[in-house]
């Protein structure tokens, strides 16, 4: 059943007034998007000091990466579902306080234990903010401003990803007034403070005319099956693969056959479910979605194995180790800042090209790493960085504003809710299975080779992304 209501602002002023989004308002809701992925990979340079500071063991600190990644992920599509019930303005100051209130507790934990708790609090407030970041760019801008502005989203995304890993290398080891770790939890705080000045003044409010009550079944039903798959990956090796994990991954599929079946029911009953089945009639969005996962796998996955081996196997400090990717984000930047017009003159043919450039680049890392190794650090990874840095550049902002291209604006949230959720749970799957295959490759065959290996590996995830690259629709609405 085709849906019939318009996404709207709040009426505060002259009624006929559509909302806008202004360039101070777009920059602090990118500052939005960029706090919650800034912090999935800030810690991974931050774990062995952690483990230090708190006397924690690897099954511990990996809670700390997936008990944030979990929570994001299985909350994402209610955030997005709030902010078109409530106001999206609204959900994105309370999420924003919670994630500066949330990441006040990680900087103060006292203990390993604490520090979980409020990692997975942490992951919630970020599920309710970042949805509310692309309904909004999709509800107050239209046109080349649309574009635009999700063309920065992008860039902003994939951007914080690497930064995230380069700030914490920088903040552990400045140590800053004896904080140590703590910092990279500490240094949210005065930003999410300026964000909140921001947003309460640049901001519009939208929201659904007609809103749709929680879809309850359909937010049980996610959640489950998100648990069902990413607990049991993501703590499997570091708990020696217990019962439980085996039960668990055993159950996902008949959680995702239950959620999906409830979907389908209420879509076709005339109800707005939680993820519509009918939103996948999108063809941009069916297939950009899933051309995500594979490249979210791929990056999560690449980022934490990077950390781990430059530090614990090449031996480089938390700086030294960020630092070694900073080629990859700054190709990455520029590159961004060109896909506009690429993709005005050329289509989504770019894409393709960007996933041979990635591919390029990931084989002269993987080169680097087999010739150079244990001496590898910045130099010996720069021209592989470099081009796989442009390569991203050219798939990830391209596919993020295609997925949404031709969503309908009173869909603006559900659709950013799905799209943010799979890009999630597939960062979060990336640590789980990369990350398990490293960490399990190692003892027996060395840390080098081990790397190789699954270097290996993603590069093939990388020629599945070329492929499926080549299904996606030329132009972009």
């Amino acid at each position: 059943m085709t849906e019939t209501i318009t996404s709207r602002p709040v009426r505060t002023g002259t009624p006929e007034a559509p909302p806008a989004l202004g360039g101070l308002g777009l920059f602090t809701v990118l500052l939005g998007a960029a706090l919650p992925l800034v912090d999935f990979f800030i810690v991974n340079v931050a774990l062995p000091t952690i483990g230090a500071d708190l006397s924690a063991g690897e099954a511990v600190l990996e809670l700390v990466v997936a008990g944030y990644g979990v929570a994001y992920a299985v909350l994402l599509v209610l955030g997005g579902r709030l902010g078109d019930l409530l106001g999206r303005r609204r959900l994105f100051l309370g999420g924003m306080a919670a994630f500066g209130l949330t990441s006040l507790a990680c900087g103060l934990a006292p203990d390993a234990w604490s520090l979980v708790a409020a990692r997975v609090a942490q992951g919630a407030s970020a599920a309710a903010m970042l949805p509310q970041v692309l309904a909004t760019i999709q509800a107050t801008t239209t046109g080349p401003r649309r574009a635009k502005a999700m063309s920065l989203y992008g860039a902003t995304a994939g951007l914080s990803m690497v930064a995230g890993q380069i700030l914490g290398g920088v903040l552990v080891a400045a140590d800053i007034a004896g904080t140590g770790w703590r910092s990279v939890f500490l240094v949210n705080v005065p930003v999410v403070l300026a964000g909140l000045f921001l947003a309460a003044r640049a901001v519009p409010e939208t929201r659904s005319a007609r809103p749709e009550p929680v879809d309850v079944p359909g937010t049980f039903l996610l959640t489950a099956s998100i648990l069902t798959l990413l607990v049991p990956l993501t703590e499997g090796r570091a708990a020696g693969w217990p019962l439980w994990t085996w039960l668990s991954l055993a159950a996902f599929p008949f959680a995702a056959a239950a959620f999906y079946a409830v979907e389908r029911r209420a879509d076709r009953a005339g109800r707005t479910p939680l993820v519509p089945p009918s939103l996948f009639a999108i063809v941009s969005l069916r297939r950009g979605l899933l051309l995500i996962v594979p490249f979210s796998i791929g990056f999560s996955g690449f980022m934490f194995v990077i950390a781990v081996a430059l530090q614990q196997g090449a031996g480089l400090g938390p700086v030294a180790a960020g630092l070694a990717l900073a080629p990859l984000a700054v190709v990455f930047f520029l590159f961004s800042l060109a896909g506009p017009r690429l993709v005005a003159r050329y289509g989504t043919r770019v894409v393709p090209t960007g996933a041979v450039l990635q591919g390029v680049g990931l084989a002269l890392m993987t080169l680097a790493a087999w010739r150079s190794w244990p001496d590898l650090g910045l130099v010996e990874l720069l021209p592989g960085a470099a081009v796989a840095g442009a390569g991203q550049a050219l798939q990830f902002p391209v596919v993020l504003r295609l997925v949404l291209s031709e969503v309908p604006a009173e869909r603006a949230g559900v659709g950013s809710g799905v799209m943010v959720t799979t890009q999630q749970s597939s960062l979060a799957l990336g640590v789980a299975t990369l990350g398990t295959l490293f960490l399990s490759l190692t003892p027996g065959m060395g840390m080098r080779d081990a790397l190789v290996t699954t270097l290996l590996v993603q590069l093939a995830g990388v020629a599945l992304t070329g492929l499926l690259s080549l299904r996606l629709p030329r132009t972009i609405a």
